[in-house]
């Protein structure tokens, strides 16, 4: 596992003793929650580029390709 830094945030204190009195553990949540966000936020970028290409990828024409590659092991 890699190592680890504190992070802090400010919420107001009657959250963090409600929370408290509620038994929730408040790192593991923030921790949880920001693993979820970067999950989230990765996705989105990798969406992103799946749209920026899917105009290209429809224009490839799958047959010529796969004659190509065929040819191309005949050769080899």
């Amino acid at each position: 596992m890699g190592k680890y830094v504190t992070v802090s945030a400010k919420v107001r204190r009657e959250l963090k003793e409600e929370a408290e009195r509620l038994g929730i553990k408040i790192s593991e949540v923030i921790r949880r929650s920001l693993e979820e966000e970067v999950k989230r936020r990765k996705l989105e970028i990798v969406q992103k580029k799946l749209e920026d290409i899917k105009d290209t990828l429809e224009k490839l024409d799958v047959d010529r390709l796969v004659k190509h590659i065929r040819e191309d092991r005949m050769r080899g």
